[in-house]
């Protein structure tokens, strides 16, 4: 049996600026974090005992013969990708939501994809496994999605990522305080909005407009990662806040879809009740809002949302990985 772990990613600033149809003419700048929320893959060998060849369980369990009659999407289309020739048992679960704005489509793809070059016996580079999880999700699966958060769930940690106009992206470490990472472990909160959306969906109705009539919202969300990238290696978080705020007010111009009454309800309703600061994250339309809380306001915060549900985290400084292979 192999096992991999994969994180989710908080994106803070430059969100966008990852698309391909953006950075590959402008360039683009993501400063982003993995957090303690992982997606987990197992398999193993399926001996040919059964009526069944391959055995994939998600929330669902598919006994199938062969690859192209299994339902889920990524995992049918990888497993072709790897031509793998005997059964296999694969199994998959996440501590979050799907649809939910933690780039769990991208996490999906890093996540099995490490498992699969695992179990056919190959090796794989950071770099490498990014770049093809990139191509993999927007090339084969066709996904409307950026180009983030394959890297942010393959490197691990807070880092400035970096999109060259040639297509080639660098990935930057963050040396933040390790106070400046307690207070913001301290401080942020996620709320889950209970709308689930495909980023797919979302991103499509807008990606055509980031050249056009949305590239004065796309250049200051560029220039706010630059600003927010020194608001926190500055340990400026009052700043930080806001900066996040900005971000959200630029993001939601983007297109109609972003946004929805029900979600700029909460967002206003979470200023109002103590938050500095935050955003929807991912790509729009629901999922997970990140809040900047000061520690001394959270309790009266969370009471008053207490029909969300409020996810507590820490920051992860890992990506992708193995964490299990047996000798057999």
């Amino acid at each position: 049996m192999i096992i991999s772990k994969t994180p989710y990613r908080i994106s803070f600033f430059g969100g966008g600026t990852d698309y391909p149809s953006w950075y590959l003419k402008n360039g683009g700048t993501v400063i982003s974090s993995t957090i303690d929320k992982y997606i987990y893959f197992s398999c193993k060998n399926l001996p040919p005992f059964f009526k069944h060849k391959h055995r994939i369980v998600w929330s669902n369990i598919e006994l199938v013969k062969n690859f192209d009659s299994i339902k889920l999407k990524p995992a049918r289309e990888l497993l072709k990708h790897f031509n793998i020739k005997g059964g296999i048992e694969l199994h998959y679960e996440g501590d979050l939501p799907a649809m939910s704005g933690m780039g769990s489509s991208s996490v999906f793809v890093v996540g099995m994809m490490n498992l699969l070059n695992s179990y056919c016996g190959k090796k794989i580079s950071k770099k490498n496994l990014a770049k093809k999880s990139i191509f993999f999700e927007q090339k084969i699966l066709r996904e409307a999605v950026g180009s983030q958060d394959q890297i942010a769930a393959t490197y691990g940690g807070f880092n400035k990522i970096i999109f060259n106009k040639g297509g080639s992206f660098k990935v930057k470490p963050f040396l933040l305080k390790w106070k400046t990472i307690q207070r913001l472990d301290n401080n942020l909160i996620l709320l889950y909005t209970g709308l689930k959306r495909t980023a797919h969906n979302i991103a499509s109705s807008y990606i055509s407009k980031l050249q056009s009539s949305k590239k004065i919202n796309m250049i200051n969300i560029l220039n706010l990662a630059k600003e927010g990238e020194k608001a926190l290696l500055n340990s400026e978080l009052d700043k930080f806040a806001y900066l996040l705020h900005e971000s959200w007010l630029e993001k939601r111009e983007l297109d109609k879809s972003i946004t929805t009454s029900k979600i700029d309800d909460i967002y206003k309703t979470a200023i109002k009740k103590g938050a500095m600061g935050g955003k929807l994250l991912g790509a729009g339309g629901g999922g997970f809002f990140l809040f900047y809380v000061p520690y001394h306001k959270q309790k009266n915060f969370i009471k008053y949302f207490k029909k969300f549900i409020t996810v507590p985290f820490k920051f992860s400084f890992e990506g992708s990985r193995i964490i299990f292979k047996d000798a057999t």
